[in-house]
């Protein structure tokens, strides 16, 4: 590939017509390196160093540097998110930000393993095939940090279904479309492999018409003595797995580009094609060698294929020679970058002393997976890849690693400013809290949920929906031996970020939390998957550096350390930037899963509080969007407080006088009362305190609040001394009724709000 004479002009054509989809910095990089080589570089070499710097690879924005109005921030993964972890200082974080996946201690010598991935970009091209090989990737991700898949995830952001066509931009697929392909493509995967779908979340916005968002996270689990992560000099290169093919094509570098109407024509075959039943045979063969002790490493190959596998553990060890003939082929395949670079599913690497190689070999063929040695790892500081004889490939793993360029954002913006809207109380409450409750993001998930498998395995104690209930998190007991449990749960609200990308990150990890706190876990270990806009626009970038900010903010207030994560950006489309959307997940743990609780209420008699504080915070609210406001009034987290209102929740928990919780989330009080009534089947009477007007206590958003149901009053109290809470009234009837200043403002049937809530017409 000829790049010596070439001009400016024409190595950033290059790079666009070639999908390196690097810059012109990074391009006169690569021409620097072969001019002191003198020489050309290969095709393989180009798209080697493409892979490795490409920004879901390379995450050379977050490694960057971040121009503000206040002067330089560098590396926002390391000044915010990695700093925090260092300074919660958790001892039972046994491995964070190395691996595949993150991973803590749980009981004796098991250890949790915990990642969530993005597939956006191939999900919009091809929703079914998209979602699915995130799903696959998610799990690969827990087998290459030698974790058993135990459950997934999903969050999942679409826009709203009802998203007229004649607004669709053109090369944009339809919304319903796109929601039940990735839908489907997640049911086929998880259902087939027999991993239990626990927990998530559906969203709609329009600025995910153009590019929807697809979160999948897997959870795992493994013993210490099983972690192995001792590659050496002299060990074996082996892949595994399925055949290699044309499908995933620049899947990495298609990711680091904004959708426009041709993807489909340019980018259709970065998108790959899943097989959960090869990956299975795969987890079963990866389990017996992981039990036997027989590796001495292993990674999946997701992203940039060979190239970022190989190179990733090449670069621990100090080398590589790989033999690229040998690679098993779905069909013939020329060229020797194609077979370098291809995603192809359902593959993994491991790295195998000698001696072992035929025993490892022999678990995967009896498995009926394919095995075959494809390299030899080496210290001689390279890459080196020989196809036909030739050597196509001989590049300085220091260069590939090491390059001197810095990526350099652009945060100069000015924060938007909104406004507060003026209106006055609704006269009908009840018609506002049912519309509410029907609205999209609020209203019932039953029929997509049921299509996932959440009890398969045995394990699942806490549901995704409790009696027909949207449940806070999920609980599982992974040990036949213990009652100890692992708590799954989310947070985001890209609504939020609209105004203030701080507080919407600071809300994300509060509600994960909380909601984690409201069934009983704590001792939070949290994830971090960004997915963004450009961040070559400076309000993008600013909005990034905020919420990162926060991030550490936060995390340490809550004393969660990160231990995994990751970030999707340049999520563009013809109809703009997506909206600022940070998942938080928050695995917990529960001592006794007997003691965990859930949010339907119990007994007709029993008492119920609001658990903390109630402000006038109602921007990014449902109640404003249900009127066709924003806002400016975000929701924020009070770093002192919320923290103790999370401890004494879970000493009542554990204490046992409270029968249910629910935390307070999207709709405020008034969602979280209906949900819990109608999950349990009864009704309630409450008294709203004076001093804020009723309908704005009544749909508040304010962070770090739970309804709580007691028998024993006095226990409660006592357990939250010196901290918010409120008497509202008592369980009972079939009926919901709210009053205020002496009147009641709310009055409907359980069975109504049911029905609001699942969408039945009445």
């Amino acid at each position: 590939m000829p790049i010596s004479k070439l001009s400016d002009a024409e190595l950033v054509r290059l790079s666009r017509e070639g999908q390196l989809s690097l810059s012109l910095e990074e391009m006169h990089e690569v021409k620097k390196y072969f001019a002191s080589r003198k020489r050309e570089p290969t095709d393989v070499e180009l798209e080697a160093v493409a892979q490795t710097w490409s920004e879901h690879c390379g995450h050379k924005t977050f490694k960057g540097v971040f121009l503000t109005n206040e002067g330089e921030v560098k590396n926002i993964f390391k000044t915010y998110i990695a700093a925090a972890t260092k300074k919660v200082g958790a001892p039972w974080c046994f491995s964070v930000f190395e691996d595949n996946a993150g991973i803590v201690e749980f009981e004796d010598d098991w250890l949790l393993s915990f990642k969530a991935e993005t597939h956006n970009h191939p999900s919009a091209l091809e929703p079914f095939g998209g979602a699915a090989t995130g799903v696959g990737g998610v799990i690969r991700d827990i087998l290459g940090a030698w974790g058993d898949p135990i459950a997934n995830t999903d969050i999942l952001c679409f826009g709203p279904l009802d998203f007229p066509d004649s607004k669709l931009p053109a090369g944009t697929k339809r919304p319903q479309y796109i929601h039940d392909g990735v839908i489907s493509g997640i049911q086929t995967y998880g259902n087939n492999m027999g991993i239990p779908t626990v927990n998530g979340a559906i969203y709609f916005d329009e600025s995910y018409v153009g590019n929807p968002l697809v979160f999948c996270g897997c959870l795992g689990m493994l013993r210490k003595k099983h972690y192995v992560r001792k590659t050496k000099s002299g060990d074996v290169a082996l892949l595994v797995g399925g055949k290699t093919g044309r499908d995933g094509i620049h899947g990495v570098t298609f990711a680091s580009v904004e959708l426009h109407e041709k993807s489909e024509e340019t980018s259709r075959s970065a998108v790959q094609i899943g097989d959960p039943i090869e990956e299975e045979k795969i987890k079963r063969a990866m389990l017996r060698v992981r039990e036997a002790g027989l590796a001495s490493g292993t990674t999946d190959l997701g992203g940039g294929g060979l190239s970022s596998a190989v190179t990733e553990i090449a670069q621990r060890t100090g080398g590589i020679d790989v033999h690229l003939d040998n690679v098993p082929l779905k069909y013939p395949m020329s060229e020797a970058w194609e077979i370098w670079i291809s995603e192809s599913q359902e593959r993994m690497l491991l790295t195998v002393p000698p001696q072992n190689l035929d025993r490892v070999v022999s678990i995967f063929e009896s498995e009926e997976v394919e095995a075959v040695p494809i390299g030899i790892f080496n210290s001689s500081g390279k890459l080196r890849i020989k196809y036909k004889g030739q050597i196509v490939a001989d590049l300085d793993l220091a260069f590939m690693f090491g390059s001197s360029f810095v990526q350099k954002t652009d945060a100069r913006a000015v924060q938007k400013k909104h406004e507060e809207p003026q209106f006055e109380q609704p006269s009908d409450l009840s018609a506002v809290l049912l519309k509410i409750l029907g609205m999209p993001n609020v209203a019932s998930k039953r029929r997509v949920i049921q299509k996932y498998d959440h009890e398969v395995k045995g394990n699942t104690v806490i549901k995704p929906l409790h009696c027909f209930g949207p449940g806070d998190a999920a609980v599982l007991k992974p040990l036949d031996g213990s009652w100890k449990g692992a708590v799954l749960s989310n947070g985001f609200n890209p609504e939020y970020g609209k105004i203030s990308a701080y507080w919407m990150a600071a809300s994300a990890i509060d509600e994960a939390i909380r909601n984690n706190a409201a069934v009983g876990g704590r001792r939070f270990a949290i994830l971090d998957n960004f997915s963004w806009g450009s961040p070559q626009k400076p309000e993008n970038a600013l909005a990034l550096l905020d919420a990162c900010r926060a991030c550490y903010d936060f995390g340490v207030a809550f004393n969660a350390p990160f231990i995994s994560g990751k970030d999707s950006l340049y999520n563009e489309s013809p109809l703009g930037s997506i909206a600022h959307t940070l998942v938080i997940s928050a695995l917990g743990i529960a001592p006794d899963v007997r003691k965990c609780v859930t949010m339907d209420v119990k007994k007709n008699g029993n008492a119920l509080y609001l658990v903390g504080e109630t402000k006038r915070e109602f921007g990014g609210s449902h109640y404003y969007k249900s009127m066709g406001f924003l806002g400016a009034s975000v929701p924020q987290v009070d770093k002192e407080k919320a923290p103790r209102i999370v401890s004494a929740l879970t000493a009542a928990i554990d204490a046992g006088c409270v029968r249910s919780c629910h935390d307070l989330s999207e709709g405020g009080l008034g969602v979280a009362l209906a949900e819990s009534c109608f999950a349990g089947g009864l009704g309630a009477s409450i008294e709203l305190p004076n001093g804020m007007r009723p309908d704005l206590f009544l749909f508040s958003e304010s962070n770090t609040r739970f309804l709580v149901e007691t028998e024993d009053e006095n226990a409660l109290k006592k357990h939250f001394a010196g901290l918010p809470l409120l008497r509202l009234g008592d369980i009972g009837g079939n009926r919901v009724k709210v009053s205020a200043e002496g009147k009641v403002i709310v009055d409907a049937a359980v069975e109504e709000l049911r029905d609001a809530w699942e969408g039945v017409p009445r």
